[in-house]
């Protein structure tokens, strides 16, 4: 039977109480802290990337820098709906932090510079102190906060190529005196792109003959601009206590124009072979955090934060359509927009009650409300009334979580790290009602083999979860223009229910030099109640809409190998990942879950010499067929990125770098069909993306 919250708060308070009376009696088993490697040494098992190797590319956003991270495979582009993933998996399973904490929803961290950003922690396997929100794994995005001396540095550059032009820069202001420091990073970046974005439209009747085919000469014209804030505050107290006032803000504007003609050459002509479309995109997001850190004479510590968020989207969409005599014109005028409000605390208090033990029990409280609202008009008619056109709703995301954890060290060479969340989550939209509270034990070791310091086995078994988010539960709907099998209606379904897994991890890792390290890692997660986006024939709206809705259980598998050899003034790399996932609800070969990645590797190389520094990435992503339902197929289609680097400093503090990206040309390619007794329609869009060429000029002064 899980523990009530109220058993766990009872925990809390008297644990905290009890660390004030306990007597010093913690032990360093760590050693030096310039021998502790949180990658060797910690049991709870992390990926820790830091800010130098996150610089090497000169990435004007961190989601070019995560793609070469090993076992993250990232799909789409930087503010234009790319999304990051562990095991191949995406859409809410793999979790994404800032300083360990979620984001409102006007943040979008894919456009944060590197520049900001101290480490990323990449945790396959479950932790109490972080939401267990995280089937796949977590990614935990730590900014720069410790300041040890003066820091003045400035950098801008450009990334140029055929179909795209990308200005930004990036300043840094840090200092410490006495008992004060502060820190403050600015960015900015604009990118203009003009791009064709062909399509292709097919049919064919139950014997295999052809009886439509379409094709869409789509172009598009552009631009996004990203401005990022992080300015952070701290004192130093009498008695050893820390104060810190810190805060992110960020504001992305994306404006594109597509013309979108589309030709029929065989079949029955499109509703509307004409398409203009103008999108306006705005999103901005403001975060204040207070934190505090009180040193108890026992030797533990509570840590304690306070914060407050908001945000905002403004989209729009004017379209006009028409080329069809027999169906007319179309013109519609859309806007929608959501407000965001957030306040939470959070709270850590470390217990040294035993000799080799690191206990500590916490919390993450907090309380989200959103307004979004959507007006449709036809600016040739302005009186008329459209179905679905004016929409407005509220809602409110309630969460409540409570966790205590330990970490033993058992023997020299064998630790053990046990924890319990107890997490809950309440949301309440306009008729849409869903509660999901999830028990999660976890269990981590770490065991160095005898006689080999850097010879290690890990493993670890979780549950975790994946609650609905508010826009999967409203029933409001979004429209297409082309309405189709391939092309539907998005609509929400308020009776979806949390996904829950049970999730395994184990791993071998060797060091046998410095810097030289391979290991070999494998996880096994078995999924209840999982989520599936199905299209069907809504009969009486006469069109086709995509609801997601839970399917049944699913098991999915990673296997995982990465290396690291220097070699002289070499540092060589790679990594390859194979993923496996089975839905049981889904007949037939390849129902892979969430269009999972199955295999995607890396392969790189560094070399520097005194002031030269240069090196390569290529990153390969297999595609395949993937069965979405018994009707619904999607083809991944593989890709393949090459970037390539080199640096020179041309003295102290000043350097300049310039980076090839995208040498090999890949596109991005959305490939659907579905079938019925009397046919297949498929659907093909191309997002053509060309080579450039990057280069920066960073300078400290």
């Amino acid at each position: 039977m899980p523990p009530r919250p109220t058993i766990l708060v009872s925990l809390i308070v008297s644990a905290s109480a009890l660390a004030q009376e306990t007597p010093p009696a913690q032990v360093d088993v760590r050693g030096k802290a310039s021998d502790y490697d949180p990658r060797r040494d910690d049991t709870a098992s992390r990926i820790v990337v830091r800010h130098e190797d996150l610089v090497k590319y000169g990435d004007t956003n961190l989601l070019d820098a995560l793609k070469r991270i090993p076992g993250v495979t990232v799909s789409g582009s930087a503010g234009r709906g790319g999304e990051v993933r562990l095991q191949g998996l995406g859409n809410g399973y793999t979790q994404v932090l800032v300083d360990g904490e979620r984001m409102p929803p006007g943040f979008a961290f894919d456009t944060l510079a590197p520049d900001a950003v101290e480490r990323i922690e990449v945790r396959r396997a479950a932790s109490a102190d972080l939401p267990t929100q995280a089937i796949a794994g977590t990614i935990n995005i730590v900014l720069k906060k410790v300041v040890r001396t003066r820091e003045r540095e400035f950098k801008a550059g450009i990334e140029a190529g055929r179909d795209t032009r990308s200005p930004n820069a990036s300043l840094r202001l840090a200092d410490k005196r006495d008992r004060f420091s502060y820190s403050l990073a600015l960015e900015a970046m604009r990118n203009d792109f003009d791009g064709d974005v062909p399509g292709r439209e097919e049919g064919f009747d139950a014997e295999g003959r052809p009886t439509l085919l379409r094709t869409t000469a789509s172009r598009e014209h552009g631009h996004l601009t990203t401005l990022s804030l992080v300015p952070r505050l701290a004192w130093t107290l009498d008695g050893g206590d820390t104060l810190a006032l810190e805060g992110l803000a960020t504001l992305n504007r994306f404006r594109v124009g597509v013309r979108s003609p589309v030709t029929t050459w065989l079949g029955e002509t499109a509703p509307y072979p004409r398409q203009d479309i103008r999108m306006t995109n705005d999103m901005g997001s403001v975060r204040a955090a207070l934190e505090w850190v009180h040193r108890f004479e026992g030797g533990g510590q509570l840590e304690t934060k306070f914060n407050a968020s908001g945000g905002y989207t403004d989209n729009g969409s004017d379209r006009d359509a028409g080329g069809n005599p027999d169906v007319g014109v179309l013109r519609r005028d859309i806007d929608s927009t959501g407000h965001d409000r957030d306040v939470g605390t959070t709270g850590k208090a470390t217990l040294p009650l035993w000799e080799g033990h690191a206990l500590a029990v916490g919390w993450d409280a907090g309380r989200t409300h959103r307004d979004d609202a959507r007006r449709e008009r036809d600016p040739a008619q302005p009186a008329l009334v459209i179905p679905n056109g004016d929409e407005h709703y509220t809602g409110t995301v309630t969460r409540l979580a409570l966790y205590a954890q330990d970490e033993w060290q058992v023997t020299p060479a064998w630790s053990a790290y046990l924890g319990t969340r107890w997490e809950g989550v309440r949301i309440r939209a306009d008729g849409a009602r869903s509660w999901a509270s999830v028990f999660s034990p976890i269990v981590q070791t770490l065991y160095k083999l005898p006689g080999q310091r850097n010879d290690r086995v890990r493993l670890a078994v979780a549950r975790t979860y994946k609650a609905p988010g508010m826009e999967a539960l409203l029933p409001h709907r979004y429209t297409t223009v082309n309405n189709s099998q391939v092309e539907p209606d998005v609509q929400g379904n308020p009776d979806l229910k949390p996904e829950l897994a049970l999730a395994i991890d184990a791993a071998y890792e060797r060091e046998w030099a410095p810097g030289a390290l391979f290991s070999v890692s494998a996880s096994q997660r078995r999924i209840d109640d999982t989520t599936r986006n199905l299209v069907r024939f809504d009969a009486a709206g006469r069109r086709w809409v995509s609801q997601p809705e839970n399917v049944g259980s699913a098991t999915t598998r990673t296997l995982q190998l990465e290396t690291h050899v220097p070699v002289g003034t070499w540092n060589l790399r790679g990594d390859v990942a194979r993923n496996w996932s089975h839905v049981d609800a889904v007949p037939g070969p390849d129902n892979r879950l969430d269009q999972q990645v199955p295999l995607s590797a890396n392969l790189g190389a560094d070399w520097q010499r005194d002031r030269l520094s240069a090196g390569a990435n290529f990153g390969f992503r297999q595609g395949g067929l993937v069965r979405v339902s018994t009707n619904q197929t999607v083809y991944l289609h593989a890709q393949r990125d090459l970037d390539i680097y080199a640096s020179w400093k041309l003295e102290a503090g000043t350097q300049l770098r310039v980076t090839a990206v995208n040498v090999l040309g890949s596109d991005f390619v959305n490939d659907s069909s579905y079938a019925t007794m009397a046919g297949v329609l498929r659907n093909r869009i191309v997002n053509i993306r060309r080579p450039s060429v990057r280069a920066a000029f960073e300078t400290r002064f």
